[in-house]
């Protein structure tokens, strides 16, 4: 039944022998992943259907898939960590009992690939050659899902050498199924390292390699290993000295995190430049040096579309004229894709394929995305394909805080800092829920793809730091602070190089803070405003830090701590109410 090609490793084999025997395809393909073949499979995909070729002018090598109306995002709760003890997993992840949610999926992957072909794609997660790097193989009978892994990963011929010299690698297995909602699972079982994603063909839930192994498996693995698998951009600030200073950040949805990684510097700031590493998923390992070091796991974007324009991420906008992906965007009536927020064009057909006409609702999905090789991002930097990887100099946590978080708060020390990341948080906005305001705890942005229970997170990231005798600096940004007639007091974008480059000057003892109950601000005229149009007393307040409302938020903090019960670090406690002793009283 092997069709192009086999392996010399026998339990590869045997693992895809077995899996065809039980799904039935009706052949088998081992993907090289070569320019050539992602060509192949392209044609093939547009031949069918599957995918639209755009303006070869305009997007020569672009295409545009359109999912089907019920698969358009991840399913968080259809989204299972099955491991032995359901208090592994943690009241963070849905959990179910390994042995029955392996039977079910066996049954439902038994002849689903009748009249379809299994891929079989050996992809590496991490520069070649590194030693943090790690590897895994999905098997799909999505040529979809070749095609973005082809982009997002390592995939091929180089990755399945490694595998045959005895690397070891995770198992996923993904078929798209019949798409019924009632029978769509994504399974991971960490402790065996494998995946089972059944009855979706959207990004999240079927390109493996990406959250489900690069978060929700590998935050597992790291735990047991001694590293970090975290939901983070990757970036280096280099100030006009030529010095570099590489910085992790997480962000909830929403809070800026793809536009901050490829930030372009303000007219203010001549000298200044950006390094775009990554924008989504980071492995932090301690080295021997005691800093903390850093790569990218992925190699491309899988990004959310709409909101991307020349004014808020001119550098994404320029890397997608050609060999991108483009899934539920609209198009343009010369053949261009299109979405919200672009500044560019005018929509004739919707995500769905439908003539668009203006006032009938969204025109591209409000999760539209790109998939492209980071390799076009105007800033990208060859150091994300460094196998040793990059120290960290900050560590960024982010949020969507209408009044309560400063401009930028820097950690007193590290426990601090985890703190800052456990008690991370946004409110809502009337675009995304209806409801405006409400505050929803995202810890280290890991809500949805921490693979076990928060406690013992938090306690493995307290360990990490205790092995780092020149750790990361941890601060807390918030560019979203309003005035009291809900405007924004910051402008964002570019212009949050301002706020980088104070945290910068942190790193190398040049820039000044002030001491808070809360932790650091910049100190007065630390923080470069030239050039702001601020009114008077703008950035006073957005650096103030309320007493009251913060003893609120020690309160709030308090009771989502307790939500993870005892396995929460009484380090974190301590910091808390230390905070709170802190704050002066009405």
């Amino acid at each position: 039944m092997n069709d192009l090609g086999s392996t010399r490793n026998p339990a590869l084999a045997r693992w895809v022998d077995e899996v065809a025997a039980h799904t039935q395809p009706e052949r088998v393909h081992w993907c090289d992943g070569s320019p050539e073949e992602y060509a192949v499979l392209c044609a093939e995909m547009t031949a069918a259907g599957t995918l639209l070729a755009l303006n070869p002018d305009t997007h020569p090598r672009c295409y545009l898939h359109r999912s089907h109306p019920d698969d358009v995002a991840r399913v968080e709760h259809l989204t299972f960590v099955c491991t032995r003890h359901e208090e592994a997993a943690g009241p963070n992840n849905h959990w179910r009992d390994p042995a029955e949610m392996r039977a079910m999926m066996t049954a439902l992957f038994a002849g689903c690939m009748r009249h379809r072909t299994l891929y079989v794609i050996p992809y590496c997660m991490g520069p070649e050659g590194s030693p943090y790097a790690r590897y895994g193989v999905e098997l799909t009978d999505s040529p979809y899902v070749v095609a973005n892994m082809y982009l997002m990963t390592r995939m091929g011929a180089a990755a399945r050498r490694q595998i045959e010299a005895g690397a070891q690698y995770v198992r996923g297995i993904h078929s798209t199924g019949t798409l019924d909602p009632a029978r769509r699972y994504i399974v991971h079982f960490p402790e065996s390292r494998e995946i089972m994603s059944f009855g979706s063909g959207y990004g999240g839930n079927a390109l493996l390699g990406k959250k489900c192994h690069a978060l929700r498996i590998a935050s597992w693995q790291a735990h047991e290993e001694g590293w970090l698998a975290e939901h983070m951009l990757l970036m280096g600030v280099e100030s006009p000295d030529g010095e570099v200073h590489y910085i992790a950040g997480a962000f909830p949805s929403a809070c800026g995190k793809t536009n901050l990684a490829m930030l372009v510097p303000p007219a203010a700031y001549r000298g200044w430049k950006i390094h775009t590493l990554g924008d989504d998923i980071v492995w932090l390992h301690p080295g021997d040096d005691g800093r903390l070091w850093a790569i990218n796991p992925e190699a491309g974007f899988f990004g959310v579309a709409p909101g991307t324009g020349k004014r808020t991420n001119p550098n994404a906008v320029a890397m997608l004229h050609h060999d991108t992906i483009f899934t539920n965007s609209a198009l343009t009536a010369d053949g261009r894709p299109w979405w919200e927020g672009l500044d560019e064009g005018e929509p004739a057909v919707d995500w769905q394929g439908r003539p668009y006409t203006p006032g009938s609702g969204p025109a591209a999905h409000p999760n539209s995305r790109f998939t492209v090789s980071i390799r076009q991002c105007p800033s990208y930097s060859p150091r994300a394909e460094d196998p040793a990887g990059v120290p960290l100099s900050a560590i960024l946590f982010g949020g969507r805080r209408a009044a309560l978080a400063p401009l930028v708060l820097e950690a007193e020390d590290f426990t601090h800092g985890v703190l800052l990341g456990a008690a991370m948080a946004s409110e809502t906005t009337a675009a995304a829920t209806g409801e405006v305001g409400i505050v929803r705890r995202d810890p280290m942005a890991m809500q949805p793809f921490c693979g076990y229970h928060f406690g013992d997170y938090w306690a493995h990231w307290l360990d990490i730091g205790r092995r780092l005798s020149r750790p990361p600096g941890i601060y807390q940004v918030n560019w979203f602070r309003k005035d009291d007639a809900g405007r924004f007091l910051w402008p964002g974008f570019g212009d949050n190089l301002r706020v980088l480059e104070w945290i910068v000057g942190r790193c190398r003892k040049t820039a000044e803070a002030r001491t808070t109950p809360a932790g650091r601000v910049p100190a007065p005229g630390a923080l470069n405003v030239h050039g702001l149009d601020l009114p008077a007393g703008t950035l006073e307040r957005l650096l103030h830090i309320e007493p009251a409302a913060w003893r609120r938020e020690c309160s709030a903090i308090s009771l989502h701590l307790a939500h993870y019960g005892l396995r929460v670090p009484e380090d974190l406690h301590d910091k808390l109410e230390a905070i709170r002793r802190a704050l002066p009283p009405d």
